[in-house]
């Protein structure tokens, strides 16, 4: 398991040591590097299809601090808080955030904090693999999908399409929520506004995938894990 990382910071050192821990850590992958918080809001908020999995977060921001940054989430991405006070620790628990680490930040405590992060990812995925089926909010009903009737999910703006057997069903949802509530032992992530099931695949061609008539591009940072998850001779 790889989780993409943004790391948010408006000290240099600071960045260029955490990414320094990130790279260093095998199942971490460092996606973005930013040094103010409403860039890191943009892209977490207003960007419904990015890849970001934890987020690195200095609590000591200028314009807007780490902790409202944190609120305005609204726990939608696990965050580790950055600080060089320890003062702040209680109320970055009392934000529900994963953990927080003080400056100068030391590898340990660094790879403590993310294996919390990938523990509690693991726990999600676990979760998901005990259910069948997912309720999704229908205009004003809650339609029950099993997931063996689900061929793929797709991106639309600040909605998702969920393309099954009875037909389709937009929901006012991230690609990131979904992808945490469905089963990696059926479905893959394979672009940014797909989510495929597996077991609905046709054929695969030139890095596309087909599934009934739909013709589903493979991104290529999805490429190599999809692969992964594929019986190929």
């Amino acid at each position: 398991m790889i989780l993409n990382c943004m790391i948010v910071d408006d000290d240099e050192m600071s960045r260029l040591l955490v990414s320094k821990f990130v790279k260093e850590t095998d199942f971490l992958n460092l996606s973005h590097v930013l040094e103010d918080t409403l860039e890191a809001q943009n892209i977490l908020i207003n960007e419904k299809h990015n890849d970001v999995d934890l987020v690195f977060l200095d609590i000591e921001m200028p314009e807007m601090s780490g902790l409202e940054l944190a609120k305005k989430l609204q726990n939608t991405y696990p965050i580790i808080f950055i600080t060089s006070k320890k003062d702040y620790a209680i109320e970055a628990f009392e934000g529900d955030v994963l953990d927080y680490l003080v400056k100068p930040i030391e590898y340990p405590r660094f790879v403590k904090a993310a294996t919390k992060a990938k523990e509690h990812r693991e726990k999600e995925l676990l979760l998901a693999e005990q259910e069948d089926h997912i309720f999704v909010k229908s205009d004003s009903r809650f339609v029950r999908i099993p997931y063996q009737d689900l061929f793929f999910v797709e991106a639309l703006a600040d909605y998702v399409i969920f393309n099954t057997v009875k037909g389709k069903f937009i929901v006012h949802h991230t690609m990131k929520g979904i992808e945490k509530r469905l089963p990696i032992s059926m479905f893959s992530r394979v672009h940014r506004s797909y989510i495929i099931n597996r077991s609905k695949i046709n054929q695969i061609e030139d890095f596309n995938i087909s599934i009934t008539d739909k013709i589903i591009p493979i991104g290529a940072s999805y490429k190599e894990e999809f692969l992964k998850r594929i019986n190929m001779l």
